[in-house]
Order: C-alpha cells, then sequence, then structure tokens
C-alpha cells in the first residue's frame, strides 16, 4: 500500500488519492507520521465487504452443522447474557 500524508491531502486533495489509485488498490493516509485511515475505491471496499459477509455466512453454516448453537426464547436468550456479563 502506498502513503499518503494528511498535509499532501490537505494540499493536492483529491487528486493525490486518485493517483495513488490509479496504480494501488488501497492508500493509508497518515496524521503525523502515523498510519490512521485506508482509503479505497468503493468497488474494493464492497468486495471485501462481500467476503468478510460470505466468511460469517460459512462459520454459521459450520456451528450449524456442528450442533454449536442455542435455541432459546428472547426471554431466556437475554437471561443468559446477564448471567454472562
Amino acid at each position: 500500500m502506498q502513503n499518503i500524508s494528511a498535509n499532501e491531502l490537505k494540499t493536492k486533495g483529491i487528486a493525490a488519492i486518485e493517483t495513488i489509485l490509479a496504480e494501488h488498490s488501497e492508500a493509508i493516509v497518515s496524521v503525523r507520521g502515523k498510519n490512521r485511515f485506508v482509503v479505497m475505491e468503493i468497488a474494493q471496499y464492497n468486495f471485501l465487504r462481500e467476503c468478510e459477509l460470505e466468511a460469517a455466512l460459512v462459520e454459521t453454516r459450520a456451528d450449524l452443522a456442528s450442533g454449536n448453537y442455542v435455541q432459546e426464547s428472547p426471554e431466556a436468550h437475554l437471561a443468559r447474557l446477564d448471567n454472562t456479563a
């Protein structure tokens, strides 16, 4: 990933981000020398979000297949949460 400083972003604006994203999928924005933010095109973000949701679905299906779940009423669920806190 390519870095861009907050100062460079302030002076060059969105053009600084567009230049980096023309060659890289993400750009890191550093503030006072520390990496703080990641900027990417919305298509890349949507792809990553879809991957994250797909992984959650796979994990949920595995839990269901192995019996790793609890079936209970909403009241029982809240009571169980209160007991674990």
